[in-house]
């Protein structure tokens, strides 16, 4: 047996008070460290957004959340109290031992005296857990209480669209978060009537007495009536179903569905009724029957009826039932995307061929209009890796680099010829993570980026080595357009990864714009009003804490008027401006006015469009805020942002869209009026790639405005496969098909990205506006083998015509080879194919170009350019382009597409391109063939060079591997003259090879 010393001491009474003080100490200050660290992350908060001016939001997105959240909680909170205060007073006041619980007599004992603290405690506890997540429902509570109307009213229940849009969503939570509500108030007020003694399961007589049976009766009958009202409202849902047919309330909703829902709403009512009834009758037969009824009708009616009256009234004749639901999609959804403002050009006059004076005819506008979309045709291609190529000539700096390339337009004069609209491609240099460390560094010296480069994207935009031939280049920036270096140049906001962070510029520490080429470093202090002025003592201890740096105050380099830049990012920017909106994934630079800002397309989506199709998101990047639920869709909004300040401006590009329209009451101060945007800055102005990717989607089946034809799909169309882009060794080409269900194939396949292209519309009476974003369509068909070009679709980004979205059907009973069937015709072009293989190994990679469509007068034009980059730097270089006329592939053996056009014959032996034979990249070019593959036309192959008798296959061949390799090693060395007289001279060798080869024996 243990002795009392056995035992361990009891710590004296005052050295436990001392731990109890240390703890309660302890808590204290970590309960105040985590509260501080909050408030200086609100005030921060609070800071930013009134640096950009947009306190408004902060306020009005605040003050909703904290309305919201404390509504529910009050109302929460008082009918749960009441309900528990109703429970407490209907409880017996005293249990007869031996038939209650052991729990309830020890609960009566230890907490009957206290039953108000508890009922107090156990309602704020359950009403702060109702009210969590309430405030997430800020911005459908904006849209519900600042709603308009669309002016257009759905067929079914001939409601205004703006119901659905605007006040459905928040009415659904509303009878989501009641019926959720009432549960819990009935379950913890059965255990309350449990632990008070109401609600005896031993006893034998008496289980449940009458007050409890009265009251959860009540409750029982509130839930009832939450669910009629939730009846009500998903009959009026129907319209915003999804179904195997079209998206909408097709026949079976109609016809079952309604009225199935109507009757549950009846059955429930009728339930609440025998609920409210059992008060007095205080029994459980009534409600018995009435949740015996409401599941069996549920079951039958709300289950099983709709699923025979689709198998046995509908899909035995499903066109004749459905034509009128399908016809109300089609319109619906060529509303809510824009497609019903298509216009449609039934008078395309194709052809296959032009004619001379109308690529050369110098007095006629339109032979003008095609000299200048053939400058523009895109050579530097943005699909492929040029950032390498970009951050190799321009970074120029290891702590520069260029993160996005961006398709814009500048009036630019070129090697002396008049200022004209011409297409570029521009890219921003900013900052990456290779600045030198340290909190000096980092934050105070390497501040900002510096300056844009911009190179045409045609012809003009290529140098004679293959290499982009920059109009803006250089540290500091010089060329077209104008970059003034004393202002505007450095670039604080981007895209760039270090954008992520925080600077702090204008300190007394001088900020690194750029290393001149003496080697000097050139400083300067930042002088606009980006960012958060780093003032007091005060609100650098909150900076920080909001950042965990201590430097904000132990730094002496810092003062009052230097300004914290964070949020840099401008796609962060811009989300945490306007939370509601969503973004493109193409932000792209403007350079105006001698400085740089950033614009982003900005979206406005709903799913609850009635009747709308939901969005066909094939093919749209990874990173778009489209890649969400939706079925309406706007471009309402142009986003502005100053690369140097960082200010935004929001403009309401499309005031007539009613959800912009809601915004703009709720956030006043946050939009500003298209008509105020620069007309310089909305020259600039692109239809989004984004947008136009799920139009077109879309449009391949809704350009069928016939029920009946939409059924059949049998004309209905896909946006053309990607025939594969970038490494050789990685395309491949997949064909378009339709699903099981006969209507339209799943997304499976990539599809080709939208292009931006400065051309000219068939038939336009206005060649002078003409950047426009291209994309071709081909048939849906069972097999995919189909892959005829069907139309073309483009969407015109001039001012004078934003906006218009124009298809160009191919005419009927004309055969026009779509993408795929082009990439097929080039690789079986003998020459090209060799040629490609033999690029495309030791040490060097071929990378192949998106293929263009280019409408060209009334013919076409398809346009693949071929880069070689060295396995080992990653940088490519053009060094062929791809011309595909009339069938026939012809390619210009150099990094010029002069050639190419050069060789173009008519059948009549005209020479339509024949004035680019004059040009020195044509006359340099080494010879090449024009063929086309057996089966696909005549057969014929035009040659310009002879091989030299005694000369063999394999010899030629093997000089041609040598030129290559020898080429290769230029490449690696960085002798780009060398590279490409190699190239020329193995271009040569393969020719005479193909040309021997194809000599009847003896000949």
């Amino acid at each position: 047996m243990r002795t009392p010393q056995d035992f361990p001491r009891r710590a004296p009474r005052a050295s436990r008070r001392t731990r109890v003080i240390v703890v309660g100490v302890l808590v204290a200050v970590v309960v105040a460290i985590v509260v501080l660290r909050a408030l200086a992350g609100f005030w921060i908060n609070y800071l930013w957004f009134s640096s950009v001016g947009f306190t408004s939001v902060f306020r009005g997105v605040l003050l909703t959340k904290v309305v919201l959240a404390a509504i529910f909680v009050t109302i929460f909170f008082v009918v749960m109290l009441a309900s528990l205060t109703v429970a407490d007073r209907l409880a017996p006041a005293e249990v007869d031992p031996a038939t209650a619980n052991e729990l309830v007599v020890r609960y009566r004992e230890l907490a009957w005296s206290r039953g108000r603290q508890i009922r107090v405690a156990v309602s704020i506890v359950f009403a702060l857990l109702a009210g969590v997540g309430t405030d997430r429902e800020w911005n459908n509570w904006d849209l519900f209480h600042y709603a308009v109307s669309f002016g257009v009213t759905d067929p079914q229940f001939h409601r205004d669209v703006g119901f659905y849009v605007f006040r459905l969503p928040f009415i659904e939570f509303l009878i989501g978060w009641a019926f959720e509500a009432v549960i819990v108030v009935l379950i913890v007020t059965a255990v309350f009537y449990y632990l008070g003694g109401s609600i005896l399961p031993q006893a034998h007589h008496q289980r449940v007495s009458p007050g409890a049976k009265a009251h959860l009766s009540v409750l029982l009958g509130l839930l009832a009536i939450v669910r009629a009202v939730g009846y009500y409202y998903d009959r009026l849902a129907l319209v915003l179903s999804r179904s195997h047919v079209v998206d909408g309330a097709t026949n079976t909703s109609v016809h079952a569905n309604a009225p199935a829902d109507f009757i549950l709403m009846a059955i429930a009512v009728i339930a609440a009724a025998l609920f409210l009834a059992n008060i007095r009758q205080r029994g459980w037969i009534l409600p018995a029957v009435g949740v015996a009824l409401w599941g069996l009708v549920a079951l039958l009616i709300g289950v099983a009826y709709p699923a025979i009256y689709q198998a046995l009234r509908v899909n035995p004749s499903e066109l004749t039932r459905e034509a009128t639901y399908i016809q109300r999609n089609i319109d619906a959804t060529r509303a809510a995307y824009g497609l019903n403002k298509v216009k449609v050009h039934d008078s395309y006059d194709y052809s296959p061929t032009v004619t001379t004076s109308e690529i050369q005819g110098a007095s006629g506008p339109q032979a003008q209009v095609n000299q200048q979309t053939i400058a523009n045709i895109r050579l530097l291609d943005p699909q492929v890796d040029l950032l390498n190529a970009f951050n190799k000539y321009q970074a120029l700096r290891s702590y520069y680099s260029f993160d996005q390339l961006s398709v814009d337009r500048y009036v630019m004069s070129l090697n002396g010829s008049p200022p004209q609209e011409t297409g570029t491609v521009t890219a921003v240099r900013e900052l990456n993570n290779s600045v030198p460390s340290g909190f000096v560094n980092q934050k105070l010296v390497y501040t900002h980026g510096y300056g844009a480069v911009v190179a045409p994207i045609g012809e003009a935009g290529v140098s004679p080595g293959g290499e982009p031939n920059f109009t803006l280049q250089g540290l500091p920036p010089q060329g077209q357009p104008s970059l003034d270096t004393a202002k505007g140049a450095e670039i604080y906001y981007g895209l760039g990864p270090d954008t992520g962070g925080y600077v702090i510029a204008d300190s007394k520490t001088p900020e690194v714009d750029y290393e001149n080429a003496a080697g000097q470093q050139i400083t300067g202090h930042y002088a606009g009003h980006g960012g958060v002025p780093a003032g007091n003592l005060l609100r650098r201890a909150a900076f920080a804490s909001y950042f965990g740096d201590a430097n904000f105050l132990l730094s002496g380099q810092i003062t009052a008027s230097s300004r914290v830049m964070f949020i840099r990012n401008v796609i962060a920017r811009v989300q945490k401006a306007a939370p509601f909106l969503k973004l493109d994934s193409d932000p792209y630079a403007v350079i105006l006015n001698n400085q740089v800002y950033w614009v982003i397309d900005a979206y406005t989506v709903s799913d609850n469009y009635p009747y709308s199709q939901n969005a066909n998101l094939d093919g749209l990047p990874a990173n778009s805020g489209l890649q969400t639920t939706f079925n309406y869709v706007r471009n309402s909004v142009k986003v502005v942002v100053s690369a140097y300040n960082g200010s935004m401006k929001f403009y309401a590009w499309d005031p007539n869209d009613p959800i912009l329209r809601v915004y703009m009451r709720a956030f006043p101060d946050l939009f500003t009026p298209a008509s105020e945007a620069p007309a310089d800055l909305v020259a600039h102005f692109r239809y989004p790639e984004d947008l136009f990717q799920v139009q077109t989607n879309m449009y391949g089946r809704y350009h069928l405005t016939d029920a009946s034809d939409f059924y059949s799909q049998a004309q209905a169309w896909a946006v053309s496969p990607d025939p594969g882009s970038g490494p050789l060794s990685e395309t491949s080409f997949a064909s378009a098909g339709v699903g099981a269900n006969g209507l339209v194939s799943a997304p499976s396949v990539p599809r080709l990205p939208p292009q931006y292209e400065l051309a000219s519309l068939p038939g336009s009476s206005r060649p002078e506006e003409n950047f426009l974003l291209v994309t071709p369509f081909v048939p849906i068909s069972a097999t995919g083998s189909s892959q005829n070009l069907t139309a073309i679709m483009t969407a015109s980004s001039d001012p004078g015509t934003y906006g218009e979205l124009n298809v160009y059907p191919l005419p009927a009973g004309t055969t026009v080879d779509g993408p795929g069937l082009i990439s097929n015709l080039i690789r079986a072009n003998q020459q090209i194919s060799t040629e490609l293989t033999l690029y495309n190994q030791q040490g060097s990679q071929v990378e192949l170009g998106e293929v263009a469509v280019v409408p060209v007068d009334d013919t076409l034009l398809y346009v693949e350019p071929v880069y070689v980059e060295s396995t080992a730097t990653h940088v490519p270089t053009l060094d062929d382009v791809v011309v595909v006329y009339n069938g026939k592939a012809y390619h210009s053996g150099n990094a010029s597409i002069d050639n190419a056009l050069c060789q173009i014959t008519n059948p009549d032996g005209s020479k339509p391109f024949s004035n680019y034979c004059n040009t020195a990249a044509a006359q340099n070019a080494a010879p090449v063939t024009a063929s086309t593959p057996s089966g696909s036309g005549s057969g014929t192959s035009t040659t310009t060079t002879v091989p030299q008798p005694g000369v063999s296959v394999q010899s030629l061949l093997a000089q041609a591997s040598s030129d290559f390799a020898n080429a290769q090693k230029a490449l690696q060395a960085g002798n780009l003259g060398t590279y490409q007289a190699d190239v020329q001279q193995a271009q040569q060798a393969v020719q005479k090879a193909q040309q021997l080869a194809a000599r009847p024996p003896g000949g």
